[in-house]
């Protein structure tokens, strides 16, 4: 990896400024681009609010706020930059555009990196120069603060380019999963989304109410998948004998007609359910009140997941 590497953000919105807050954290200098009117302001605020995080995660001996500027072109955002991360809306003729003018202006060797939570980076490198240095690296909100990034290449992409990657992002604070195969979603979000579908469902259906449902995760399936994840959790579920035990006893139900896998309609009436539920569920509580507590807790269950898994706190998933 490179050392000091300078570094460029395109596109600040939730996604980009939880990049620039980590790596800001981590003592690096970020180069800023977005269009958008008041954007600086509006990052500049949202690393306010994620530094006190930050602090308890642990600051770099140089971190600092002041170590961002905002330019007002791409070309000189990206001109010196060793690693791009582009961070665009989700769609994809948006995304190539801006991928084809980070490519054009950015030097040979840098990388160019995707926050895209859906598009296969083969998608992505059609008419780059040069495709080979293009990869997916998709965070998770907050990105300051939950450490999880795939990194996805696409058919062109070489494996030095990956290597190179996987270096840079353990250097600030993550843990990326390299995905050896690309495909729509990559895999956390592809998971997320069954539940989400699911979810919806019940809702729509009259079964639960968002509230209900959120407990149902919080104080069940939630607390186990932060420390094991599905297929540990199942695996204590067979006794002694393990996965093989509980797929035997439980693998006929796996035909049972009890989840949807398809997306319900997005209608009115649904949306108005999962709208009225959530911001009762609120409360008096603003989403910035919210994101606050989220922090505090999403600090604290780290801590607890690095002093159980101490042997996976620092290296990439392999």
């Amino acid at each position: 990896m490179i050392a000091n590497p300078r570094l460029a953000v395109i596109g600040t919105g939730v996604i980009g400024n939880g990049w620039i807050a980590r790596f800001l954290a981590a003592g690096y200098s970020v180069v800023a681009f977005d269009p958008a009117e008041g954007a600086e302001m509006r990052t500049r605020a949202a690393v306010e609010r994620a530094w006190p995080a930050l602090e308890k995660l642990g600051l770099a001996s140089d971190a600092s706020m002041e170590r961002l500027t905002f330019v007002p072109t791409i070309e000189e955002a990206v001109k010196d930059a060793d690693l791009i991360q582009e961070n665009v809306p989700e769609r994809e003729e948006l995304k190539r555009s801006v991928l084809m003018s980070i490519d054009q202006y950015a030097k040979p060797e840098a990388i160019i990196a995707s926050s895209t939570s859906g598009i296969m980076p083969s998608t992505l490198q059609a008419g780059l120069q040069l495709p080979e240095r293009l990869i997916v690296a998709h965070p998770f909100n907050p990105v300051y603060i939950l450490p999880l990034v795939e990194l996805v290449g696409g058919v062109a992409t070489t494996p030095a380019v990956i290597e190179r990657a996987d270096a840079f992002y353990q250097a600030v604070g993550m843990k990326p999963l390299i995905i050896k195969k690309e495909i729509e979603g990559h895999v956390a979000d592809r998971l997320m989304e069954a539940l989400w579908r699911e979810s919806l469902h019940l809702v729509n259906d009259g079964i639960a109410t968002t509230e209900e449902i959120d407990a149902a995760i919080i104080y069940g399936a939630g607390l186990r998948w932060a420390q094991m994840g599905p297929f540990l959790t199942f695996h204590l579920a067979g006794g002694e004998q393990g996965m093989r035990h509980m797929l035997e006893q439980f693998g006929p139900a796996l035909k049972l007609p009890w989840t949807k896998l398809e997306a319900p309609e997005l209608t009115e009436e649904l949306k108005e359910k999962v709208i009225e539920g959530c911001e009762q569920q609120a409360g008096d509580n603003t989403v910035a009140d919210l994101e606050v507590k989220r922090n505090e807790f999403l600090v604290k269950l780290l801590d607890l997941v690095e002093e159980y898994w101490p042997e996976t706190s620092t290296n990439s998933i392999k």
